[in-house]
Order: structure tokens, then C-alpha cells, then sequence
């Protein structure tokens, strides 16, 4: 057999045995070379993306960390600031006991924490007690502030130590006990014993109440062209600014703090607004307010000799002009004013020469 053909045969077998290579191709066709082109874009699309992903878990992970972090420096501020607060509150507390003890006066009741459970008698609905705080111009619900602390808070506007205290719901709140409209008529002796001294603090507390209702219901009745006038806008903002200015006041009555040199001239301004003397309401208001004492005009003092005049500068305060005592006591006898002012409208006097100027 002739070498050269067995060669052949077997170069032909192997080439028929062997699966075609396209490396080994001199030419390709053009779809051969897109499926390669596609093959190498999908592989380095897909690496891309590994690597994208890796880089949002490492970045993820870091913010996480970080807010971990975060949170735990907040809550280390934030118990850090209650642990100072509740420290500072004990000891204003126990300066205001040692101050207290000082003077005399009576101990202070315990404080109740956040945590202690309210009596049954001493809670208040939720709607009902939203519906209160709106009624007050507060926030009717703080961020993260439970039921408890929004009644603690309710009790602190109106400063009330106990619910069952709370009585009113009128213009001003107050933890006195309104009495009845035929019972509002006050006497002009001023009574000694503290029974008694709460019951004049009940009358007047009614009584001016009764003048800011029966003034906010006037003002309400009023047509709308009435109301949005500048003239109208302006004797609203009056009666809530007398309204307000007025808490103090009665703040004074509740704690039984009123001394006796305003509160006899108040007794006399209501007596007489009572019935229907206004012009005498108006000199009680004035002698209250400016008082008849003699003021130092000039030179009081040229010599090692005083003038004859000059002890009248130093009289008790029975004749002071207690409107510039301070800012507080001017604004409650101002709103006093105005409510002899809109009283005199709404109960008109029987004698014409009793109205005021």
C-alpha cells in the first residue's frame, strides 16, 4: 500500500472526527462576529453591575452603621438632658421647700411623676380633653406626648393641682366655684375670716365672668360686615386682650393672694357697676388705678430741714397709684375698665347721669 495515500486517508479522517473551530477559520461570517460582540457586552454588563451592587450593600451597610450610631448619641443626649432636667427640677424643688420653711409658709404637697397612675376621678376623655385645649388656644396634641402627660400639661395651663378642682368652663377657667346670678351682689365690708373671703373671690370670679360671656355672646351676634370692619376686628381683639390680661387676676382670687388694698377698691367698682352706678364705678377705678397720694414733683429735700408737706410722700400704700405697681396689675385694672365699659352698654343705668364719658 503506497504510504502517501494511507497519510491522506488518515489526515481526512481526523479533519471529518474533529468539531469545527471558528478561531481556526480565516473568515467569519457577520452574525458569528454580533453573537461574539453581544457575548462580551453581556459579560461586562453583568460585571458592572456585580460591582454596582457591591458598592450599595458596602454604602448601605455604612449608612445603617451609621445611623445606628446616631440613634444611640441621641438617646444618650436625650437621657443626658432628662437626668439634668429631672436634677434641676429636685433641687428647685428643695430651694422652694428650704424657702417655704424660711418664711413659714406651708410645705409643699409631693410631686407626682410622669410615671404615676392618675385616680379614675382625676382623668379626662381624649375627645374631651382635646376639645379643652383647643378651647384654650394650646396644641391639642404634641408630638410623641402620651395621654398623660397632654392631661399633665391641660392641668398645668390652668393651673389647677387637681381636676376635681376644675369647675368652669367659661371665658376664663378657674378653679373657683361660680355661684348664681342672684347671688353675685357683693357687700362692701370686706370679710375677715377666710371662709368668707372665698366666698367675695366666688362672686367676683362670677361676675366678671358673666360680663366677658355676655360681652363675647354680643360680639358674636354681630352680621358679618360688622366683623370683618377694622372697627369690628379692633373691639374683638379688645375683649380677648381684657380676657386675657384678666387671668392673673383671677389667679390672685384662687390662691386667696389678693391684697386688701386693691381688692377693697374691686369690691367698690363691682358694687357699684352692680347697681348701675357707673360714674361711681369710674371714681373707684380711678382712685384704684392713678390713686390720690402725693407725687415728689421738684425739689423735696434743700436742706438739713424737711418741709411740711413731706411726710405725705411716705403714707402707706392706701393711697398709691397702683397702676404702676407693675406691668401685670396695670393690664387686669385696664381689662377692669373696660368691662365697667361694656357694661354700662348692655345694663344701661336708670339715672342718665351715671353713664361714663
Amino acid at each position: 500500500m503506497d504510504f502517501a495515500k494511507l497519510m491522506s486517508a488518515q489526515i481526512k479522517k481526523s479533519k471529518e472526527s474533529a468539531p469545527p473551530d471558528s478561531s481556526n477559520k480565516k473568515y467569519l461570517k457577520r452574525s458569528e462576529l454580533e453573537a461574539q460582540r453581544q457575548a462580551a457586552y453581556l459579560a461586562e454588563q453583568e460585571a458592572a453591575e456585580a460591582a454596582r451592587q457591591e458598592r450599595l450593600n458596602k454604602k448601605r451597610k455604612a449608612e445603617e452603621d451609621e445611623a445606628e450610631k446616631e440613634a444611640e448619641r441621641k438617646e444618650k443626649r436625650r437621657r443626658l438632658a432628662e437626668e439634668s432636667r429631672k436634677r434641676r427640677e429636685e433641687e428647685e424643688f428643695e430651694e422652694e421647700r428650704r424657702r417655704r420653711k424660711r418664711l413659714g409658709l406651708p410645705d409643699l404637697p409631693p410631686k407626682i411623676s410622669e410615671e404615676t397612675e392618675l385616680p379614675e376621678n382625676e382623668d379626662i376623655e381624649e375627645e374631651e380633653l382635646v376639645r379643652k385645649l383647643r378651647a384654650l388656644d394650646e396644641p391639642a396634641v404634641l408630638f410623641g406626648e402620651t395621654h398623660k402627660q397632654r392631661l399633665r400639661r391641660y392641668k398645668r395651663r390652668v393651673g389647677a393641682d387637681s381636676l376635681a378642682a376644675i369647675t368652669t368652663d367659661g371665658p376664663i377657667p378657674t378653679t373657683l366655684q361660680l355661684v348664681d346670678e342672684k347671688d353675685m351682689k357683693v357687700d362692701l365690708k370686706i370679710p375677715e375670716s377666710e371662709k368668707g373671703r372665698g366666698f367675695l373671690f366666688r362672686q367676683l370670679a362670677s361676675y366678671f365672668t358673666l360680663v366677658l360671656r355676655e360681652w363675647e355672646v354680643t360680639l358674636a351676634r354681630r352680621t358679618d360686615d360688622v366683623k370683618t370692619s377694622y372697627q369690628g376686628k379692633q373691639a374683638y381683639m379688645a375683649m380677648v386682650q381684657a380676657r386675657e390680661n384678666m387671668r392673673p387676676l383671677f389667679k390672685k382670687m384662687e390662691k386667696g393672694e389678693l391684697t386688701d388694698s386693691i381688692l377693697k377698691p374691686v369690691v367698690e367698682i363691682v358694687l357699684a357697676a352692680q347697681e348701675r352706678r357707673y360714674v361711681d364705678a369710674n371714681d373707684g377705678y380711678l382712685r384704684l388705678s392713678i390713686g390720690n397720694a402725693a407725687w415728689p414733683i421738684g425739689v423735696t429735700m434743700v436742706g438739713i430741714h424737711e418741709r411740711s408737706a413731706r411726710e405725705k410722700l411716705h403714707e402707706s400704700d392706701k393711697n398709691a397709684a397702683h397702676i404702676m405697681s407693675d406691668e401685670i396689675t396695670r393690664k387686669y385694672l385696664q381689662s377692669i375698665k373696660r368691662c365697667l365699659s361694656f357694661a354700662q352698654t348692655r345694663w344701661p343705668p336708670t339715672d342718665q347721669l351715671q353713664l361714663m364719658g
